[in-house]
């Protein structure tokens, strides 16, 4: 899924790779577990908060992007490390039909998908606060998460995110992407994108709790190679832009020479975005 100009591709920066090589020699990524839920097995990371004295601080709850998986947050949790210090716990997993989850029958949209990851959450007995991080279409179902359920929610992270109305109504895609999407999509992805539309309107259907603090993470290559990525599903109009552009106008927006994958490709700015939700006030 693309954004102009957000969703654009370009190279990592030698910084970051040197980062992701320097997590990888100093931090050894938590084994995966199966959770059960709703008949189907479901593949998650859960990093303990460290063992102190003071009562665990919350949860950070990270939700990828389509066709994502929990692996592409191992930089980021790596470089929080200073957050599990301070009591905070990590979860990251992976939606059904990715990974070693399996595939579903229940609905697609964000509400299901806020709901699954709450029930995962409390068999894992992770409480809020919760900080929110999603990239892409992880950060419209995280933009939800923060709405339906504002008093659990401490901060939220957007990682080169879909926002509400972006995307088109799926019986409006071109016939070449509708064609393209049953020959490679899997069912399970097949039906989420089905499903962003609605979960569109679902965000804009409840109001944002101002308090949340937001931080926004968008990509914006300068390398001339860097090339737009567009199936015909963008609604690109200025009337949807402009609506974008003012949802969070607190927020604080820092625009990065990366790639779509902004938590691989720069995955200290992911970690310096959360760091600072989480700095006293």
């Amino acid at each position: 899924m693309a954004l102009p100009p957000l969703f654009r591709r370009a190279s990592p920066t030698l910084a970051a790779l040197a980062l992701a090589l320097a997590c990888a020699t100093t931090w050894a990524a938590a084994p995966t577990d199966l959770a059960r839920l709703g008949g189907q097995a479901i593949e998650l990371r859960h990093v303990a908060s460290a063992e102190t004295s003071q009562p665990p601080a919350g949860t950070i709850v990270f939700e990828s992007g389509l066709r994502g998986d929990l692996d592409g947050w191992e930089a980021v949790m790596a470089g929080l490390a200073p957050a599990t210090q301070q009591g905070w716990a990590l979860f990251a997993y992976n939606r059904p039909g990715i990974g070693r989850s399996e595939a579903t029958e229940r609905a697609r949209d964000g509400h299901q998908v806020v709901t699954d990851l709450r029930e995962l959450l409390r068999q894992q007995g992770l409480k809020p606060p919760y900080l929110l991080v999603g990239h892409s279409l992880g950060g419209l179902y995280q933009q939800l998460f923060a709405r339906e359920h504002a008093g659990e929610v401490c901060g939220l992270v957007l990682v080169d995110a879909v926002y509400p109305g972006i995307i088109k109504r799926p019986e409006d895609f071109p016939f070449y992407t509708r064609w393209a999407k049953s020959l490679f999509m899997s069912r399970m992805v097949a039906r989420e994108v089905d499903a962003i539309h609605v979960t569109g309107d679902e965000v804009l259907a409840l109001p944002w709790p101002s308090h949340i603090p937001v931080e926004r993470l968008v990509n914006v290559p300068k390398s001339a190679g860097a090339v737009a990525v567009d199936f015909g599903v963008i609604n690109d109009d200025e009337a949807t832009l402009g609506r974008v552009r003012a949802m969070y106008p607190r927020a604080r927006t820092t625009a990065l020479d990366s790639d779509h994958q902004i938590q691989k490709a720069n995955p200290e700015a992911v970690v310096q975005a959360v760091m600072r939700l989480l700095a006293p006030k």
